[in-house]
């Protein structure tokens, strides 16, 4: 028998060999959003696949029939039968069946989508009036998808005549296998005992473009569907909630404090409000974090902004053990330093769902506050921002910062005696919403200021440290004049709020690295906003691009200046921080070679009437280290990068990245 090894000798051995395996063993897969499907029967498979194809080419034809005079209201409804084809289409297509019972919530689809489009074609649409959760869709503008929303009408809703309604946007919590499919299941069941569902009120439940705490295209997705109901039925503007537990209180805290204009009350429940604390990015052993993507975190941190809930009722809800109560927590103590206090209600001893006697003191909390309804114009407001992209609320319009990414301050308070005393902090040009100006005295951070006309938008600039109003004259000029306005800000996520084109390279490469890494981070971007926003990318090629793109749409152009004539007309504008050839790529002064080095840009676009963007080389740039939690789903580059492409693309970066920056206020 042979004798045992030294035990020291032993773990060597064990470690060394361990390391070998590991060196032999590729690293797990990335993670898949939305997971992997399950396969389902060749038979069910085949029917489905016909049936989506005979109910598209219906669709196809119905659009044709609605388009003639008189039939235009039903035409717009068509989003609402469409939305089932999608849903069992986008199943088939990328193998999203998560179980066999969908094979039957796909029948059912498609069925609703026939019965749908049959009654638009007798011209009714009887599910927009039934009381109840119906599945409900639209197109949205971003990249023409069409997208699912759920609204709820309350029993005998159209017997208190046309008062407008209590209308309450409810965000879901994390749901990784929620396609469209599963979200037509999901709402189409009876409320759950932990919702809560007011008597008289409508609610909206957005879909959210799937799993991201209504971050980026989720954002836009709240406002897209909110804006359909809004046209369809008479909802009140200053009774309006907002609210969702988990990731919906996630969603909460962001929508309340970047919006809080638009909510008579916001109730988050559990979920986060940051990053850097929630996620321990900036724990011991945690990749570091650049410092860029630490300054990007003011974007979508809900504490930064805490001061704007002054004038929004919030009240949060935890369970007492509930490890998400982080999140009410860390708001309490961002709240308290802007001189504020968080009504909290707690479950006792409960975790990560609503208490039954708690949740019932919430909703008759939030139905005093809807009752008490919204002050569109309250006297003493404060508006709090680190980016244009969320510039206003209430009276106050900000037009131009000092500094993006500081933090930017006004606040104004009617005095008893006639003035209006206005306080700023990195504020350059802001306007103001006054209704009634006779006899007003307004004084800028000490300064008096005389008003001019210029209903019902009065605009101040700062020059030289001093206040002035400003004139028709001057806001048209201002207007025409490059700098970081709203929807215009960067960073490169940005234009990815706003309608967009990608724009494909017909023509040969500088480089053959540069032409490989383009394509391959192309079809990643196509992919990841498919998976993770739920829409097809509006693709064209650098010769088919139309006067009406570069004014209606964010240009995302990939390539170099040899194989995408569009960034070649770019570059060659003169208006644009590089230069490129097949030597040499110069961004801001520095030069690298062109051969393995390629530009992620986003920067007003030169070759639009319109203020638009152009994007070189980048799609949503978080990547796969942000798939498991929605905390890191978070903008990772600035205005620009400069990418060595001698490192391959990973979980958090397209390549190695040796310079990044913002630019300034003037995009210099």
């Amino acid at each position: 028998m042979p004798r045992a090894l030294p035990l020291a000798r032993a773990l060597a051995l064990t470690l060394a060999f361990a390391s070998t395996l590991a060196a032999q063993t590729p690293p797990p897969p990335a993670k898949r959003l939305p997971p992997a499907g399950i396969a389902i029967p060749d038979a069910a498979r085949a029917e489905l696949t016909a049936g989506a194809a005979a109910l598209r080419a219906d669709l196809d034809a119905a659009a044709r029939e609605l388009a003639a005079p008189g039939k235009t209201r039903f035409a717009e409804l068509l989003p609402d039968a469409e939305i089932f084809h999608k849903a069992v289409d986008w199943a088939l297509r990328y193998d999203e069946f998560f179980d066999l019972k969908q094979v039957d919530a796909a029948r059912r689809a498609l069925a609703t989508g026939r019965e749908r489009l049959a009654d638009l074609r007798a011209g009714r649409a009887p599910w927009t009036e039934t009381p109840g959760t119906s599945i409900r869709g639209y197109k949205s503008a971003l990249d023409l998808s069409i997208q699912p929303y759920a609204l709820t009408l309350p029993a005998g809703w159209k017997k208190t005549g046309d008062a407008p309604r209590r209308l309450d946007v409810v965000l879901l919590g994390r749901g990784e296998k929620r396609t469209e499919l599963a979200f037509i299941g999901e709402r189409e069941r009876p409320p759950r005992d932990s919702e809560i569902v007011p008597a008289e009120a409508i609610i909206l439940t957005p879909y959210g473009r799937f799993c991201n705490a209504t971050k980026f295209a989720g954002e836009t997705d709240v406002f897209e569907a909110l804006a359909a109901v809004r046209r369809a039925y008479k909802v009140d503007a200053a009774r309006t909630v907002v609210r969702g537990f988990s990731m919906g209180g996630a969603s909460t805290w962001h929508l309340a404090v970047h919006h809080p204009d638009t909510w008579v009350a916001a109730s988050p429940g559990a979920g986060f409000a940051e990053t850097a604390v929630y996620a321990k990015v900036l724990a011991p052993g945690k990749p570091p974090r650049t410092p860029w993507e630490q300054t990007l975190w003011r974007w979508y941190d809900a504490t930064g902004y805490a001061a704007n809930l002054a004038n929004l009722p919030v009240v949060a809800y935890s369970g007492e053990i509930d490890p998400q109560k982080q999140a009410a927590d860390i708001m309490a103590q961002a709240m308290s330093a802007e001189g504020l206090t968080l009504e909290h209600l707690i479950g006792p001893k409960t975790a990560h769902k609503y208490h039954p006697e708690t949740k019932a003191t919430l909703a008759a909390r939030l139905d005093t506050l809807v009752a008490a309804g919204r002050d569109a114009f309250p006297k003493d407001e404060r508006f709090t921002t680190y980016t244009l992209r969320y510039a206003k609320s209430g009276r106050i319009r900000l037009m131009e910062l000092e500094k993006h990414w500081e933090r930017a301050d006004v606040r104004l308070r009617f005095t008893p005696t006639g003035e209006l005393a206005v306080t700023t902090k990195n504020v350059a040009v802001f306007s103001l919403v006054l209704e009634r100006t006779e006899g007003l005295r307004v004084v800028i951070d000490g300064q008096p200021v005389v008003l001019g006309d210029l209903e019902p938008y009065y605009w101040f600039a700062k020059t030289d440290g001093r206040w002035a109003f400003q004139d028709k004259t001057f806001a048209a000029r201002w207007r025409t004049e490059t700098r970081k306005t709203p929807g215009l800000t960067g960073p490169v996520n940005d234009a990815f709020l706003t309608p967009f084109l990608f724009v494909k390279p017909t023509g040969r490469p500088l480089n053959p690295a540069v032409g490989a890494w383009a394509d391959a981070e192309f079809k990643h971007a196509v992919k990841m906003w498919r998976d993770l926003f739920r829409g097809e990318v509006l693709v064209k090629d650098d010769t088919a691009v139309t006067a009406d793109d570069l004014a209606q749409r964010n240009l995302v152009l990939w390539g170099d200046v040899s194989s995408n004539r569009l960034i070649a007309q770019f570059v060659a504008s003169g208006k644009t921080p590089l230069a490129w050839d097949a030597g040499k790529l110069t961004v801001r002064g520095t030069a690298y070679d062109a051969a393995h080095h390629a530009p992620v840009l986003v920067f007003p676009n030169p070759l639009s009437p319109q203020p638009r963007y152009v994007v070189l080389n980048s799609g949503i740039d978080f990547r796969d280290e942000a798939y498991g939690t929605n905390s890191l789903q978070t903008a990772k580059l600035p205005d620009f990068a400069v990418v060595d492409l001698r490192e391959a693309p990973g979980p958090r970066w397209p390549g190695k990245i040796v310079n990044a920056g913002f630019f300034d206020e003037s995009w210099k």
